[in-house]
């Protein structure tokens, strides 16, 4: 369970983004989070993945509170979430072949001899072919450099997903193509989404529950 109580956080203190908000995620849910660019989703969306810190309010995972946050959160809070971003150009580093982008997670966490084993599992799950791991992401489209990002942050097999506007600069066949490959892998591992969006079309398909920002702030 992921739960955000009352959460106020942005980038100074005189000027929050996000205002008391509360939300909750249950184990295995998908909630879309539905509103227009600008409004916060992403600030929300980074505060539930412990990226950014609140300026007030609680975050409990399975009923603790979460008291760090970046790498100074305990390795089993880390890493379990995963988070793909809107703009995978801006999160992937550019001297990285694919197959190294996908791996970053494991060999930060002294997990390396993973990598082979789990690069060839994840690859055809997101639809990239083995000459495209060997290339760097200015060799790749915009929709091949996201699969490669949704392979990361599916890497260490996180339990809850948060998927910031994932699709939004994608073809409508590369969205759907990335939505099914996180919809087998939460079918096989019963792991929780967030999904953050502005087409309310898309999450009210892709997601159990749809909640618009209006209605928590």
């Amino acid at each position: 369970m992921l739960e955000l109580r009352s959460i106020t956080a942005g980038y100074t203190r005189k000027t929050p983004v996000v205002r008391d908000v509360s939300l909750t995620l249950a184990p295995g849910e998908s909630v879309g989070l539905l509103g227009p660019s600008g409004c916060g989703k992403s600030t929300l969306a980074r505060v539930a993945a412990l990226l950014h810190r609140p300026d007030a309010g609680t975050v409990l995972l399975d009923g603790a509170p979460v008291r760090h946050w970046r790498h100074r959160a305990p390795r089993a809070q880390r890493t379990a979430f995963g988070v793909v971003f809107q703009q995978a150009r801006l999160s992937a580093d550019p001297r990285l072949p694919l197959a190294d982008l996908i791996a970053e997670p494991l060999r930060a966490t002294g997990r390396a001899r993973e990598i082979p084993e789990r690069i060839a599992e994840l690859a055809p799950a997101v639809g990239l072919t083995p000459d495209l791991l060997t290339r760097r992401p200015h060799e790749v489209s915009d929709g091949q450099l996201q699969r490669a990002c949704l392979a990361r942050a599916l890497v260490l097999r996180p339990r809850v997903l948060v998927c910031d506007e994932m699709t939004a600069m994608l073809d409508a066949s590369t969205a759907a193509a990335l939505v099914a490959a996180v919809e087998d892998y939460r079918a096989g591992t019963g792991a929780a989404l967030l999904a953050v969006g502005h087409d309310r079309t898309l999450l009210q398909r892709w997601c159990d529950r749809t909640v618009h920002w209006d209605a928590l702030s």
